[in-house]
Parts: structure tokens; C-alpha cells; sequence
């Protein structure tokens, strides 16, 4: 009985810590497309955007709100990403890291 107790306890204090965690990605600053990671990545805030040549992969339906990578809520204009920590990420955003969402 005491390890049920003990798991409904810490099951209810992992969900409020995601929840605060969410409400937190959204005060996150946007990052900078001059930001030397953002640089190194081919970042941009808009997909269509994206150095053709540099980048001959790139594909205008790969977009960071499709991304494996990225962790806004679906629908959201932004959200974090964890290549560039206490950063959001446009969700129309790319980058040369991009790995489709299963």
C-alpha cells in the first residue's frame, strides 16, 4: 500500500513539474540567427529562407514544428529546442539539424 501511495505522490509532482516547465518555455528568449550555434546550423526564423545552395537537402515542408527535435505544443508560433538551451525556436524555423518528426 505505501508504494502506491509513494507513486501517485511522485507521479502528481512529475506532472506539476512539466507543467511548469511548459509555462517556462514560453518566457524563454528567441534565439538569435546570429547566435554562433545558430550560424553553424544554418538557422532561420523562416524556412523558405534557407541558403539553398548551402543547404541542396533542405526542403520547404521541414520546418522546426515538424521536427523530432523541436518542444513547443503543436499549433504554438515557438518553442524550445534543445540545440540551443533557454532558447525558443520559431516553429516555421529550420535548421541543418532537422530530423522529421515519426
Amino acid at each position: 500500500m505505501s508504494n502506491r501511495r509513494e507513486f501517485i505522490v511522485q507521479l502528481s509532482l512529475g506532472g506539476s513539474a512539466l507543467a511548469g516547465a511548459n509555462a517556462f518555455a514560453a518566457d524563454l528568449p528567441m534565439v538569435d540567427a546570429t547566435n554562433p550555434q545558430a550560424t553553424a546550423l544554418g538557422y532561420v526564423a523562416d524556412t523558405t529562407k534557407a541558403d539553398a545552395k548551402k543547404f541542396p537537402k533542405h526542403v520547404a515542408a521541414q520546418q522546426c514544428s515538424n521536427c523530432a527535435l523541436y518542444q513547443g505544443k503543436a499549433g504554438a508560433v515557438s518553442g524550445a529546442c534543445p540545440l540551443f538551451a533557454g532558447k525558443q525556436v520559431t516553429a516555421k524555423g529550420w535548421c541543418s539539424a532537422y530530423v522529421k518528426k515519426a
